[in-house]
């Protein structure tokens, strides 16, 4: 059964559509990848997904008891957000917030499930530095365990490897694939088509219309793969 359906589904800014008709499922334990070219709606798409933003028409139904606060999310890192000034622990834990209703603290359980996925991301020694002081790789490795504390079923990441050098972003690329293998479904979006062909299970290409949507195998036989190959997979929507 799909976590999630997009039905005939346009997206855009100010009533203006980026991306039209767009028709895609995602099933529990999927890994789908979202590749295109700059301003295709990569990035416009994960947020309609999040609730930021509403589709122009057309429907996105969730199932298997989904909610979209349950969502646990990854963004694109700012500046600002690399310089904030709060302990790795208060960063991972914060993850927990929208679990936690009127509740104006942290449940054991919760410090507890943050501290199992601080083991399982190889970042326990680091609960107590700051997360400013981390290396790019260590704030990332931080920012997906946050995402973890707040989804059982779905990781959305947005470009998560960007300004990576080549040895964090393998690392992060496998531990993403592990997580993924543990049961809970993956959606990234992601400029680099070659790990997309390694790691994911489905690929989801757009442009103004929908190029390609279905496996990585069908993929890699496909003309949009080939062009996106050839111009190098440069996108930053």
């Amino acid at each position: 059964m799909a976590l999630i359906n997009v039905n005939g589904v346009s997206l855009g800014y100010e009533g203006k559509p980026i991306v039209t008709d767009l028709n895609f499922s995602v099933n529990k334990g999927d890994y789908l990848c979202i590749v295109g070219e700059n301003g295709s709606g990569k990035s416009t798409l994960m947020k309609t997904l999040l609730g930021q933003k509403n589709v122009l028409s057309g429907k996105i139904e969730f199932s298997d008891g989904l909610k979209q606060k349950e969502i646990g999310y990854l963004p694109q890192q700012t500046q600002v957000q690399k310089d904030f000034p709060a302990s790795v622990k208060e960063v991972i834990l914060s993850g927990c917030l929208n679990s936690c209703g009127l509740r104006p603290f942290y449940s054991k359980k919760q410090k507890d499930n943050a501290a199992q996925i601080m083991k399982k991301l190889g970042i326990s020694d680091l609960a107590n530095k700051c997360y400013r002081e981390l290396s790019g790789g260590q704030q990332q490795r931080v920012l997906l365990a946050r995402a973890l504390c707040a989804t059982k079923k779905l990781l959305v990441l947005d470009e998560p490897v960007a300004g990576l050098d080549p040895v964090v972003t393998k690392n992060l690329y496998r531990l993403i694939s592990n997580i993924n293998n543990e049961g809970i479904t993956v959606i990234m979006v992601s400029h680099d088509i070659h790990a997309a062909i390694e790691f994911a299970s489905h690929i989801l290409h757009i442009g103004n219309k929908p190029l390609f949507f279905g496996t990585k195998e069908e993929y890699k036989t496909s003309d949009g793969c080939h062009c996106f190959i050839c111009d190098g997979g440069h996108d930053h929507d």
